[in-house]
């Protein structure tokens, strides 16, 4: 089982910046894909951005050129949100790909963590 803790929401104002992190830990074999999904009252859960093993990155359009996803190492991801809009609003949520040679490719999910952009 994999653990994910996240941190670095908050409110802010429109035009501002947050940085939010994840850390995994827990029975880690090898974590490939690591990201985040958002999910925005009464809509669906969507792709914000991730990043794979190898550092290749994926944006959503919505918030590309806006914010950057990194790996601090192998088990932690930064997500970088600048120019934030209110649209922005919403709880979001790390998840990574953890391999391992048992069960293959399993997925994990943070407790996830709210992002409100006002004013």
């Amino acid at each position: 089982q994999v653990q994910l803790v996240e941190s670095g929401g908050g409110l802010v104002q429109p035009g501002g910046s947050l940085r939010l992190s994840c850390a995994a830990s827990g029975s880690i074999f090898r974590i490939n894909n690591m990201g985040w999904f958002r999910q925005a009252p009464g809509k669906q859960r969507e792709s914000v951005a991730f990043i794979t093993g190898s550092g290749v990155t994926n944006y959503a359009d919505s918030v590309k050129g806006r914010f950057i996803i990194s790996r601090d190492d192998a088990n932690t991801v930064t997500l970088q949100m600048n120019s934030l809009k209110p649209e922005d609003t919403a709880v979001y949520y790390c998840y990574a790909i953890n391999w391992n040679p048992d069960r293959g490719d399993d997925r994990s999910w943070g407790q996830g963590i709210q992002v409100t952009v006002s004013s």
